[in-house]
């Protein structure tokens, strides 16, 4: 039988602190967070890997879904900045990890999902580990206006294209982040609202599975 609360430990220490992630408020999350019971389709086992964990299975044309590995997440986390009062969309939560971090550091965080059955397996995994989150389903890219501006919109998994119908959405002053680029290649991306206009920058290399409604016309893909 696995030790969840040490292998917890030993993905802290050996992947999140080794990684490059220095804030401690991120640290404590996840040392707190039983990530296995996020696991969806996976062996809980693969929770606390160094691994993109496909919680879904492809279907009916659909990709599979993944989580971001924990260092990648941990990574994209602390380069957004997330303040204690800051408003947060987290989009294409899947079975809500990321939504359940993000809501121990900010003040309240919109969790997206246009997949209904995820949408409901998140909703019962962050029943009792997050009261500040709010499940909302719809398509990716549209967001969600309703509750905009937001100081931070993370994109919970890659996209092969500048996610620019997201911009608007963001506060200013407000972070976008997400991993950028044609699998295996890509970058997390930093993007910052300033005075209506958002540029954005690289923070470091990394891969993502491809979020539904991100990809590239295919003439662009290469």
């Amino acid at each position: 039988m696995t030790d969840f609360a040490a292998a917890r430990r030993m993905m802290v220490d050996g992947q999140v602190r080794t990684g490059g992630v220095t804030d401690l408020r991120i640290i404590a999350a996840m040392l707190a967070l039983p990530r296995e019971r996020f696991m969806g389709d996976a062996d809980p086992a693969l929770a606390y890997l160094d691994l993109n964990v496909e919680v879904t299975r492809p279907s009916a044309g659909a990709p599979a879904r993944r989580l971001l590995k924990p260092m990648v997440l941990a990574r994209m986390v602390q380069a957004a900045e997330v303040g204690d009062r800051d408003r947060v969309l987290d989009v294409g939560i899947a079975t809500g990890y990321s939504a359940a971090l993000l809501a121990r550091l900010a003040g309240s965080v919109v969790a997206l999902e246009e997949d209904a059955a995820l949408s409901a397996r998140a909703r019962e995994n962050l029943a009792s580990v997050a009261g500040n989150v709010s499940i909302v389903t719809g398509p990716l890219p549209q967001g969600y206006p309703a509750r905009a501006p937001y100081d931070v919109i993370f994109l919970d998994g890659g996209s092969e294209i500048e996610p620019r119908s997201l911009f608007g959405q963001l506060a200013d002053g407000g972070r976008l982040v997400a991993v950028v680029g044609v699998v295996p290649v890509g970058r997390a991306i930093v993007y910052r609202s300033t005075g209506g206009k958002v540029s954005g920058w690289p923070a470091f290399d990394a891969a993502a599975g491809l979020l539904p409604g991100f990809a590239a016309p295919a003439e662009f893909v290469f």
